[in-house]
């Protein structure tokens, strides 16, 4: 754990802490804020950075010392949690492997995610949770045969009554996980259609959670413009003009699909297949979609 001034030469405490917060490998080590700082706005403004706990100078060395083995046993249970978020991290690359036609689906939906959800102004918290439903979106694909799974013609009635219990597999697969709250929507409702044709629940319109909508967009966006074994990969300009047909149909949210044809058409160039490198897109700033 780490133990904080605030008033340092450069950098203040509260803009390390800041950082520390935002990186992957940093962001559960506990910080106490020690500070000569006792007002309330210098608390606030810890909480915000990200602190933990917060003591002002001069402090009793008994009270430090029970808030550190406090926040050290804090700091084990959320390293459980973490553990267990990787495992299903891991599940969810094994089933995306026993696929081989989709090639880096999950890694270019991670991509798509960040652009998309910052080009919607969208909050951290659910910026991430696209990032990690893009991996986990299809985690309970572990739970369908193979021979459904892998079947390389159009699926019986039967089998489809099968491979649309993948999104319940994967909803029980990481409720458990209370850091998978914010996925578990985007899992379950992926496949939900405006109109209410889709599973499994037949949500209509704005009853379908908006990062599931989100999703599903950048979800079929990139599966269009990827080469598959049963079709060429789809130009830009040709995928948007697909998904208008199919909001035309009623099966998307006409609104989102329009802000998200004006994303790609005012962020990537439109004459080649559009990538991502390193999640880095130049983006313009638009109201998020209701």
């Amino acid at each position: 754990m780490i133990l904080l001034d605030v008033m340092m030469p450069g950098m203040d405490g509260f803009e390390v802490c800041r950082r520390l917060k935002q990186e992957e490998g940093t962001r559960l080590i506990p910080i106490i804020f020690i500070t000569a700082l006792n007002d309330r706005r210098s608390r606030i403004r810890g909480i915000e950075a990200g602190g933990d706990d917060f003591l002002t100078k001069p402090f009793d060395h008994l009270e430090l010392s029970a808030r550190v083995k406090s926040l050290v046993r804090q700091k084990r249970l959320n390293e459980d949690l973490d553990h267990a978020e990787q495992v299903l991290f891991s599940i969810a690359r094994t089933i995306e492997s026993r696929d081989p036609n989709t090639g880096d689906h999950c890694d270019r939906l991670v991509d798509w995610g960040k652009a998309f959800g910052e080009y919607l102004g969208l909050s951290r918290p659910d910026i991430r949770d696209l990032m990690w439903g893009a991996y986990l979106h299809d985690i309970g694909k572990v739970g369908v045969p193979d021979r459904v799974l892998l079947k390389r013609g159009p699926l019986t009635a039967e089998e489809w009554v099968i491979m649309k219990q993948h999104v319940i597999i994967g909803e029980q697969i990481c409720k458990p996980l209370r850091t998978m709250r914010g996925v578990i929507p985007i899992i379950r409702h992926h496949h939900e259609r405006w109109d209410g044709s889709g599973y499994p629940d037949g949500l209509i319109g704005p009853e379908i959670p908006l990062l599931a909508q989100v999703f599903q967009t950048i979800d079929i966006y990139d599966a269009l413009t990827s080469e598959r074994p049963y079709k060429n990969a789809y130009p830009p300009e040709q995928a948007l003009a697909i998904m208008a047909e199919e909001t035309a149909k009623g099966w998307r949210n006409p609104k989102l699909i329009e802000t998200f044809s004006q994303f790609i058409r005012s962020t990537l160039s439109c004459t080649n297949y559009p990538t991502v490198q390193n999640g880095q897109i130049a983006v313009t700033k638009a109201s998020a979609v209701g």
